[in-house]
């Protein structure tokens, strides 16, 4: 058997295109993964210390919320600058900024002695959130052939699931002992993947070939060749993550009713689902790269988009727990799973000079069209329900798959 022949056998293997990949990409994946990681860690670090936070300060809930809304935005913009630091001076570079920032900055929110203080490290880190996604999904996207992209960069997202779901049993164990600002210090762990980054991890080999040939303003993407797929895309970000946290934000107290009706505890009930769903979703992540790289990024987008849409609509009507609890990884496979497309799709669209600068723009401006749908469920469940309530997110998922319509099909596109 010769060497190419050995290859394709131990790619077939399921994780086989993960053993076989040379060590730079792995490394890569793994920095890029790291960095989404603590992502999610920061976000359910956030909604666990929340309470506490706004006693120690004696802040109200709205204003608790303005803060979250705060970061929310400050990621939009930082996946702008640091999407434009990783495509002028290296993926690397983009990387080792925003993880460095957004994890100093979570540990200065546990020194805050001021809710202004702690205004100003929410945004700061927030800068570094929305940087991290998009320069580490440049460098994965970069870093792996065609054939194995979406499989990499789903790897790469499923991390998202992991960061959050260890914030979760960390709360647990450290909040009850240390208080919450210890929460905030576990997050500067981060840094020194930075360290780690920059003497381990090679540079993007597309960004040096195309160093100083490929410079272009992040205008382009509105250029006539790009703006309907550009418009499209924003869309289609807005609709997702509108969904999202107008689903996730809310499934802790709409997991709660049914919980009361039953008489069930709130550990057995609620806790469990939270779990089952985090574990669904990482599957959801992984898996939806082997289907984008075998059926093509648009049948598997446009697939997960409705399938998520009816479970969403179905399991906003369930009331019994068991049916709840066994819906609730599904739901989660097909509604978060499918933010794994967003990586390939983006940079099989769009050059090497702007790619990085277009992603995090891309898919960081649909965060901050997310950050009133906590709001706005609320409003509606508490005028008609939560089951008309979470069918506004079917509907932001069903309009998501309408703009399709002007998105092409990329599969097994080299970059340019």
């Amino acid at each position: 058997m010769n060497a190419s022949a050995g290859v394709l056998a131990l790619e077939s293997q399921p994780f086989g295109w993960l053993r076989s990949a040379p060590a730079p990409a792995r490394r890569a994946l793994l920095a890029a993964s790291v960095g989404w990681l603590f992502d999610g860690f920061d976000v359910m670090i956030y909604s666990m210390v929340l309470t506490a936070v706004l006693a120690e300060f004696g802040i109200t809930k709205t204003m608790g919320g303005a803060l979250g809304s705060l970061t929310l935005l400050a990621s939009a913009a930082g996946g702008l600058l640091f999407g434009m630091i990783a495509d002028r001076y290296g993926r690397r570079t983009g990387i080792i900024s925003s993880v460095l920032t957004y994890s100093l900055f979570t540990a200065g929110c546990g020194l805050a002695q001021t809710v202004w203080q702690l205004a100003i490290c929410r945004f700061v880190l927030g800068l570094g959130m929305g940087g991290a996604w998009a320069t580490g999904a440049a460098l994965v996207s970069e870093s792996w052939p065609d054939r194995h992209r979406g499989k990499a960069v789903g790897l790469m997202q499923s991390a998202w699931s992991i960061g959050y779901g260890s914030a979760a049993v960390l709360a647990a164990i450290v909040l009850p002992r240390y208080g919450w600002r210890a929460m905030f210090f576990i997050g500067a762990l981060p840094a020194l993947v930075a360290f780690w980054v920059h003497a381990r991890v090679e540079e993007s080999p597309i960004w040096t070939d195309a160093r100083g040939h490929t410079r272009a303003s992040l205008g382009l993407i509105f250029s006539p060749a790009y703006r309907r797929v550009t418009i499209a895309l924003i869309a289609l970000s807005f609709c997702t993550l509108y969904a999202y946290w107008a689903f996730n934000f809310w499934v802790p107290a709409y997991l709660a009713l049914p919980v009361e009706q039953h008489g069930v505890g709130l550990d057995t009930g609620e806790v469990a689902g939270l779990l089952a769903m985090n574990i669904g979703g990482w599957f959801g992540y992984v898996l939806y790269g082997y289907f984008s790289d075998r059926l093509g990024r648009r049948r598997s987008f446009v697939a997960y988009l409705i399938i998520a849409a009816v479970l969403v609509f179905a399991y906003g009507r369930a009331r019994s727990v068991p049916v709840l609890l066994l819906l609730g990884p599904v739901v989660a496979f097909f509604s978060t799973g499918l933010f794994s497309g967003f990586g390939a799709i983006v940079a099989e669209l769009y050059p090497t000079g702007i790619r990085a600068a277009a992603g995090g723009f891309i898919f960081n401006i649909g965060r901050v069209g997310s950050a009133a749908a906590p709001l706005l469920i609320a409003s509606l469940a508490q005028r008609s329900g939560f089951g008309i309530a979470f069918a506004t997110t079917s509907a932001a998922l069903l309009l998501g798959a309408l703009t399709w319509i002007w998105i092409p099909e990329t599969k097994g596109r080299a970059l340019q």
